[in-house]
């Protein structure tokens, strides 16, 4: 058992689209270009999400999707399963048909694993998931504003005739 690519991609869009709805409706275009996911794929997710009143739509110019409800109230057990994704670790659906004779030996153990999975999606709000999202751009922008000062500085300094300094960053004269 996994989760497939349809879940994947929803949990991902509706990120992106909680990410940036402050400024308005969010295009689906916008976010295929950024997640690099088909626009026809996501049309598919988004029809499925809006069918379960997580997401809606604006038409017109200026139009797209925002969230239906707040991000606190998306688990993303809600999002896997409005986009249909099936979550069952056990072999026969949950069906407890296993073999010919019923269940099999095993049916309990992936029936719990199964409950657990479920439980532990319903637990992680999409408010959670933004929220982490925000403070890994905010350090990968530390980060680069770091390097860009360090190489700043580097152009500074010359290296190709290299002369000892004072603190000051001047040239120390040196006896001939």
């Amino acid at each position: 058992m996994r989760l497939t690519t349809k879940g994947r991609f929803a949990v991902t869009a509706m990120i992106d689209l909680a990410l940036r709805q402050h400024t308005g409706p969010v295009t689906l275009a916008g976010i295929s270009q950024r997640q690099k996911i088909s626009l026809s794929y996501l049309e598919q997710l988004f029809g499925r999400l809006r069918r379960h009143e997580l997401v809606e739509s604006t038409r017109g110019p200026g139009g797209g999707y925002s969230l239906a409800r707040s991000m606190k109230e998306i688990s993303v057990a809600d999002i896997i399963f409005a986009v249909d994704e099936p979550l069952d670790a056990t072999q026969c659906g949950g069906n407890q048909n296993c073999d010919d004779e019923g269940q099999c030996m095993t049916h309990e153990l992936w029936e719990n694993l199964t409950r657990k999975m479920i439980e532990f999606l319903d637990s992680v709000t999409l408010n959670e998931l933004v929220d982490k999202q925000r403070k890994r751009e905010s350090h990968e922008k530390g980060q680069q504003i770091s390097v860009l000062r360090e190489h700043r500085a580097a152009l500074e300094i010359p290296t190709s005739t290299l002369q000892p300094i004072n603190r000051e960053g001047l040239r120390v004269n040196q006896p001939a």
